[in-house]
C-alpha cells in the first residue's frame, strides 16, 4: 500500500500578514492586529515576528502589548477579509488535490498522496505550494509533512515553524528522533491538567508516555489512553476529507459584552438575540436540538465567577423563542445578581430536523416551521439586521453591531 502524504498548511501570522497587504507603511514596524480596546476587545489576535521579537503574544491584552513597545503598529481586524484570503488559500491547494481540509481559519490539511507525482517530488510541491500562497495572497505558509494528519501537524507546530525554510517533515519510522525527546504536552490532545497526571506517573516526555505499557494507560483513562498511546507512538488514520467540518455535535453563540450588563431586562434581551442567532444557524443546518446550554461570565477582574448549565427541552426545536423560554428561567437560576461581562447560547443533542417527533402538547409546529423559514428567506436576501425583535432597538440590543462582524471581529 503507497504511504499516505498528507501536508499541513500553517499561514505565518495570518491576520498580521494579510493587513501588511494593505499597509506598506508597517513593513518593517512591529505590527499586531487588535481589537477596539473602547468596546472591551483590545486583545492582540495575530503579531507578526517583528512583534513577537518584543515578547508580544496572542490573547494578550493591548495595553501589555504596547508596554512592551511602545512604537507597535496596530490594526483593527476585518474578518471578512480575513474569511476571503483563507477561502482563496483553499483555491490554490485544490489545483493540487481535491482532498482539502480545513481545520482553522489559517491552517489546512491536504492529501496529495495520490497527486504529488504530478508535481515532482513531494518537497517541490511543497515549496511551489508556499510560492503560490505568497505571490497570490502575500501570506507565508509553513508546511509540515507526515503520513498522516497528527505527524504532519507536529511537524508544522514544532519544526517548520522554527527553521527558515518553513518546511519539515515527519515520516512515522522517524517518530523516536523526532517527536519523543519532546515535552509529554506537546503532544496535540494532551491539556494542562492532563500533563500534571502524566508528570506524577513519571510520563515527562512523548518517547516516555509512547513505551509506557498501553494496559497502563486504558485502566486509568480508558479509551482516551489508548487513542494518547497510539498518537505518541505516531499512528493516526483519520482521513482528510472536505466534509469533515460537517456532523457538528453542537451549535452555539457567545459574545463578550461592550459594557457591564446587570440589569435582568438588559440580559434578557441579549439572551433573546442569541437565542435567534442558533435557532437560525440550526435551520441552516437542518437541524434539531434537545438540550440548551447557557453560558455566563461575570464582570469582575477581582472576583472572577461564571457558570455553564443546561437543561433539556420540552421538544426537540430550532425556533427561537422556544430556546428562549428555557434560557430565561436556566440563567436566572443560576445567576448570582452581578454584573456579566459574557453570555452564550448552545443547542445541544443534535437531530435531522427532516423527523420530528409530534406531540399532543405543541400543536404549532407547523406555524413555528413557515415563521422560520420566511425569517431565514428575509436574512438571507437583506441581512442578519433586517428583520429583528423590537428589544433589539433598545439600549441593551447588540444585534445591528454584531451584524457588522464576523467572528465577533468587524468584518
Amino acid at each position: 500500500m503507497k504511504r499516505r502524504e498528507i501536508l499541513l498548511i500553517d499561514m505565518e501570522s495570518f491576520y498580521a500578514s494579510v493587513e501588511k497587504g494593505f499597509h506598506p507603511e508597517s513593513r518593517g514596524v512591529p505590527t499586531v492586529v487588535s481589537g477596539d480596546p473602547e468596546r472591551r476587545s483590545g486583545v492582540i489576535l495575530a503579531a507578526c515576528p517583528l512583534a513577537k521579537k518584543y515578547g508580544i503574544k496572542t490573547a494578550e491584552r493591548l495595553w501589555e502589548a504596547k508596554r512592551k513597545c511602545p512604537h507597535l503598529y496596530i490594526i483593527k481586524p476585518k474578518m471578512q477579509t480575513y474569511v476571503d484570503v483563507s477561502t482563496h488559500i483553499t483555491t490554490i491547494l485544490q489545483r493540487y488535490s481535491d482532498l482539502v481540509e480545513p481545520y482553522s481559519i489559517d491552517e489546512q490539511f491536504v492529501d496529495v498522496t495520490y497527486t504529488s507525482h504530478l508535481f515532482g517530488s513531494l518537497q517541490s510541491l511543497a515549496v511551489r505550494l508556499q510560492e503560490e500562497i505568497k505571490s497570490e495572497t502575500g501570506v507565508f505558509a509553513r508546511i509540515g509533512i507526515g503520513e498522516n494528519k497528527l505527524l504532519a501537524k507536529m511537524a508544522c507546530d514544532h519544526f517548520a515553524k522554527k527553521n527558515s525554510t518553513g518546511l519539515f517533515t515527519i515520516w512515522h519510522k522517524e517518530t523516536s528522533n523526532t517527536i519523543w525527546p519532546l515535552p509529554v504536552e506537546a503532544l496535540f490532545g494532551i491539556s494542562g491538567r492532563m500533563r500534571t497526571h502524566f508528570n506524577n506517573m513519571g510520563i515527562r516526555t512523548i518517547g516516555q508516555l509512547a513505551t509506557t505499557p498501553l494496559e497502563r494507560l486504558k485502566i486509568k483513562w480508558g479509551i482516551p489512553g489508548h487513542v494518547l498511546w497510539e498518537s505518541a507512538n505516531g499512528y493516526d488514520s483519520s482521513p482528510v476529507h472536505f466534509k469533515s467540518l460537517s456532523g457538528e455535535k453542537a451549535i452555539g453563540h457567545a459574545m463578550t459584552l461592550p459594557r457591564d450588563y446587570q440589569e435582568l431586562s438588559e440580559i434578557k434581551v441579549i439572551l433573546l438575540e442569541l437565542c435567534e442567532e442558533v435557532a437560525l444557524r440550526a435551520r441552516g443546518k437542518k437541524v434539531i436540538g434537545n438540550t440548551l446550554k447557557v453560558f455566563a461570565k461575570g464582570a469582575s477582574y477581582d472576583h472572577p465567577s461564571s457558570f455553564l448549565r443546561q437543561k433539556p427541552l420540552l421538544e426537540a426545536t430550532n425556533y427561537g423563542l422556544d430556546l428562549y423560554e428555557t434560557a430565561v428561567p436556566l440563567f436566572k437560576t443560576f445567576w448570582d445578581g452581578q454584573p456579566i461581562r459574557q453570555v452564550g447560547i448552545t443547542l445541544t443533542n443534535l437531530s435531522s430536523a427532516a423527523e420530528k417527533q409530534l406531540s399532543l402538547f405543541d400543536q404549532g409546529w407547523e406555524q413555528k416551521e413557515r415563521i422560520g423559514a420566511a425569517m431565514d428567506s428575509i436574512h438571507s436576501r437583506f441581512g442578519p439586521a433586517s428583520l429583528v425583535r423590537a428589544s433589539s432597538l433598545t439600549r441593551a440590543g447588540q444585534v445591528f453591531e454584531r451584524a457588522k462582524k464576523i467572528g465577533g471581529h468587524y468584518k
